[in-house]
């Protein structure tokens, strides 16, 4: 099967080109969740400069040290390179700038969290490796990428020891939904675009997933394939993802996802759920899986004047965990059994309110598209986000599901709808509600959006309520 052209990141591969313009050596950093695409990133900007490429080593149990240098020492031949076997960090990168000491060359450490972890002075003796070596080549970019940003973050990004020393720090996300459709075209995946939004709503934009779709099948049977088959790429997913990532705490983190799956939560109902202190670590693991891609925390603001409140609500952002967690879990041993092979995807239990918040998801991920059609542009805009505001004595609490203030005091109230029938006048008097509850001051107006993907009904058009209806699944056309 031939390699699928690289789509999207254009904007990260023209970053890392820039860098080839310096007359100086980069040091690079480069993370997000797993299967995101950040090695393939590399390798994409490399295909025409020399590129040594070297990936640590999964930390499971037993693994050593030194077996992260065995299999570094390993790969020195797969690059074209002399094996040698060292005992040393210093060693490996010493032989490694020696024989990428002239001309342009791209050298990636990928996983360095997994490669560095065992030892203690690893990251010293790397520091230590580019400032007498690596850096002498003006041509040299070192890239060290992984997807425990939490370790990134903690080891390299706030370390004194790297200070001063990073030409670049990108941060992968998602594919947007364009970039997808462009991917499922190149699969010749001829489905509607509901039946891509049902493939999004389990997937996201983590490219390693899409390529795992067959093109002859519609959604069901390709999500039936990937999560419901026991030897399916998204059955065993999830398992890997927290073990690699989060090693020994990884039942800490997946009990807080848990919470999150059915919707959104404040800090303290979170800890209210796991019935645990408030003066613990909660906040840190938290921070730890908005680092890693998993979980968003929105803030909400004072309308008054657009500043950030202190107010937020934890939002579990990557559909694919949501969609394991609901389904794909609590079957595992009917999925074993084969018991899915024939049952409708639809009739799983409250199946239509997740992919609900599957595809606000996939709005909110992908909002730059909502400005594009409501004539915004990021200058115009003051703040954007879900938006609560909490009941007091003389306010009524309200949740919109997104809510843009400009800069000339125009609020676009935008209430997200997914529905395989069309959206029905009904939902005007939700909103209505909504919007009633907010606390305007004077000088304010406010803007209703419907943004949906199947379609409304004459009743709700001739009704004019709405500034904007907009059809999301235009994006996918």
């Amino acid at each position: 099967m031939k390699e699928l052209p690289f789509i999207g990141r254009l904007g990260e591969l023209k970053s890392l080109f820039d860098l080839m313009q310096k007359k100086s050596s980069s040091l690079v950093v480069i993370q997000g969740r797993r299967r995101i695409g950040k090695s393939r990133l590399v390798q994409e900007f490399a295909k025409n400069f020399r590129f040594l490429n070297f990936a640590g080593l999964p930390p499971h149990a037993g693994v050593s040290a030194q077996d992260e240098r065995d299999v570094f020492s390993k790969q020195l031949s797969t690059n074209g390179l002399p094996a040698i076997k060292a005992d040393d960090w210093s060693d490996l990168f010493s032989f490694v700038a020696r024989e990428a000491k002239e001309g342009p060359s791209i050298i990636l450490f990928d996983e360095i969290s997994w490669m560095g972890s065992k030892d203690p002075q690893f990251l010293g003796k790397l520091k230590q490796a580019w400032d007498l070596e690596f850096k002498k080549n003006p041509e040299l970019i070192l890239i060290l990428c992984g997807s425990v940003s939490a370790w990134i973050d903690e080891n390299i990004l706030k370390s004194t020891g790297f200070m001063g020393r990073l030409s670049l720090v990108l941060e992968l996300n998602e594919l947007n939904v364009q970039e997808c459709n462009q991917f499922l075209k190149e699969i010749s995946f001829r489905g509607s675009a509901y039946e891509k939004f049902k493939i999004l709503s389990v997937t996201g934009g983590v490219p390693r997933y899409l390529e795992e779709l067959k093109s002859d099948r519609l959604a069901d049977e390709n999500i039936k394939d990937l999560c419901f088959v026991k030897g399916g790429v998204l059955f065993r997913e999830f398992q890997e993802i927290f073990l690699d990532i989060f090693a020994r705490r990884s039942e800490v983190y997946k009990k807080i996802v848990e919470t999150l799956v059915e919707g959104d939560k404040e800090f303290y109902e979170i800890i209210d759920a796991l019935k645990v202190s408030k003066n613990g670590h909660m906040s840190e693991y938290l921070e730890d899986l908005i680092k890693s891609g998993f979980v968003r925390r929105d803030y909400t603001w004072k309308v008054r004047d657009g500043k950030e409140s202190i107010l937020s609500r934890y939002r579990l952002s990557d559909n694919y965990l949501r969609f394991y967690l609901k389904y794909i879990e609590k079957n595992k041993n009917k999925i074993i059994a084969g018991h899915f092979e024939r049952q409708s995807l639809s009739a799983l239990s409250g199946f239509t309110a997740i992919m609900g918040l599957q595809f606000e998801n996939l709005v909110l991920n992908n909002r730059g598209l909502i400005w594009q059609k409501l004539n915004l542009y990021p200058e115009d805009i003051l703040s954007n986000n879900p938006y609560f505001q909490r009941a007091k004595l003389r306010k009524k609490g309200c949740q919109i599901d997104y809510l843009i203030q400009t800069k000339s005091k125009i609020l676009y109230a935008c209430e997200i709808k997914f529905s395989k029938e069309e959206i029905k006048a009904e939902v005007i008097e939700e909103l209505s509600r909504k919007i009633a509850c907010l606390a305007l001051p004077r000088g304010f107006s406010v803007m209703p959006v419907l943004i949906h993907v199947s379609g409304v009904s004459e009743a709700l058009l001739e009704a004019e309520y709405f500034s904007h209806i907009i059809d999301f699944s235009a994006f996918l056309n």
